[in-house]
């Protein structure tokens, strides 16, 4: 193992200890790492700034497999979760299944609000789900499923989701931060949270942080955002794109990846049996859908 030098004592030693945040410098341990800590600040914060802007303009990594007809799975807005196993599936899947029970664990279907309600609880306390805990939040933010209207509550279930990595649980916090319900009102922290969420792979957290900038006059910012969003097959982003086109804010081979984009995104998921459910659910908007339920 080669020496490495110390940034604050100067010494040369083996298996030194980098900054956390930016991994520029190394240190013999933490004593070294503080007293260094202010000449340090100023280069370390503009890197994070750096990776953070590097990660946040990356195209995201692509959706699992619906475990049942195995396509790419579609937007979260196409999709339902299994109170049961924890599983995530596509909306076709979901309304073409005839049998009384679930075809993973052979859990039979539930009868009944309360039932359901028990089998999200124990998702949430037995295997700490963070899907089980956006649903939940769901509940309490619009008092559905025999929950009352409790934002607090809600936030609560939401950030306990958000340590888990959970992009839906920060684009729902977000929203909360946004309109000032359960938390304080503080449209930094909403977009701090819209933009993990988009790290993590959200079109829709993507879409509204397009909007945002593009609000504040950032239109080859707000035009980024689109870009991407719309080549994870997120249709309202790519009409964006095409009246940024025109308007000459995104260049012509800007917009034909964007096209190529969308359309290889939205050909991965595409069925016939996909397009049925779609009119089938036509007018929901979901961020997900809960055992056929609608959950805005």
């Amino acid at each position: 193992m080669s020496l490495e030098t110390c940034a604050a004592c100067g010494k040369a030693s083996e298996g030194l200890k980098a900054c956390k945040a930016c991994k520029l410098v190394k240190y013999c341990g933490r004593e070294c790492q503080i007293a260094h800590r202010p000449n340090h600040k100023k280069a370390c914060k503009k890197k994070v700034a750096e990776l953070f802007e590097q990660k946040l303009y990356e195209q995201p990594r692509r959706n699992e497999d619906c475990p049942i007809c195995m396509l790419l799975l579609p937007l979260s807005n196409e999709c339902a979760y299994k109170p049961c196993c924890g599983k995530m599936i596509c909306m076709a899947c979901h309304v073409s299944l005839t049998r009384d029970c679930c075809p993973f664990c052979n859990t039979p279907t539930h009868q009944s609000e309360d039932e359901a309600k028990k089998r999200l609880l124990k998702r949430i306390e037995q295997y700490n789900d963070p899907e089980a805990m956006i649903i939940l939040a769901s509940y309490y933010n619009i008092g559905k499923g025999g929950f009352r209207v409790d934002h607090l509550k809600a936030a609560e279930l939401l950030r306990r989701a958000v340590e888990l990595g959970s992009a839906g649980a920060h684009f729902n916090l977000g929203q909360m931060y946004s309109l000032g319900r359960g938390v304080e009102l503080d449209k930094k922290k909403a977009v701090h949270h819209y933009q993990m969420a988009a790290i993590l792979g959200s079109e829709v957290a993507r879409y509204h942080l397009g909007t945002i900038v593009g609000n504040e006059g950032n239109d080859k910012l707000a035009m980024r955002h689109f870009m991407i969003s719309a080549k994870s097959g997120h249709d309202d982003s790519l009409e964006y794109v095409k009246k940024g086109y025109v308007n000459g804010m995104v260049t012509k081979s800007e917009f034909e990846s964007t096209l190529r984009g969308h359309q290889a995104s939205r050909d991965e998921t595409k069925s016939e049996q996909r397009d049925r459910a779609k009119l089938l659910y036509k007018g929901f908007d979901p961020f997900k859908c809960y055992e056929g339920h609608s959950l805005t």
